[in-house]
């Protein structure tokens, strides 16, 4: 079997994300596979600049790095009790792609915030984004870390047990998805 395409979306565009370092995490757990972090700092998409200019070379390299992926990771915070604004931007524009890069795709979810609940109110509301897709989103274990700034130690690992075997398990079943 060849060595399997990882790609991991970080809903957080900021520099020490913690959902960034989770996806490090869970690529980390996954095992032997190839892990490339996707750029989402797209522009702001607007359909008039998109008639006009066609789609940026950035949302075609995100939209070729999804189709050219076995797997991915995304990893959302969770802002106004939802993805953030980036990760959505993101979607809309890879959706307005021809390749349809998504479909039957397997995905695995997953999300980082400082809050108690772990951001599980965006993955659902980012679990409904993913329909139009069709992509094959794993069902579990469901991963919220809470507090995430208490999360990781000072290597980027996660500390907490629960999170760890869960992740892996989580990571396990993603492998099984891929075809030999």
């Amino acid at each position: 079997m060849t060595t399997p395409k990882l790609l991991g979306i970080s809903g957080s565009l900021r520099k020490h994300s913690h959902n960034t370092l989770l996806l490090a995490e869970a690529a980390r757990l996954f095992g032997d596979a190839e892990y490339t972090l996707a750029d989402i700092n797209l522009p702001l998409f607007n359909e008039d600049d998109e008639q006009a200019h066609g789609a940026p070379e950035s949302v075609e390299k995100l939209a070729q790095q999804i189709a050219d992926a076995d797997a991915v990771l995304i990893s959302t915070t969770e802002y106004n009790k939802g993805p953030s604004g980036a990760l959505k931007n993101a979607l809309d524009w890879v959706s307005r792609t021809p390749a349809k890069p998504w479909n039957n795709k397997p995905v695995a979810v997953m999300s980082a915030t400082g809050g108690r609940a772990g951001g599980e109110r965006a993955q659902l509301v980012l679990r409904s984004f993913m329909v139009p897709f069709r992509p094959r989103i794993l069902q579990g274990p469901e991963i919220h870390v809470a507090s995430s700034h208490a999360a990781f130690d000072e290597n980027g690992q996660l500390t907490g047990e629960i999170y760890i075997k869960e992740l892996t398990q989580l990571m396990e079943a993603l492998r099984a998805e891929i075809p030999a």
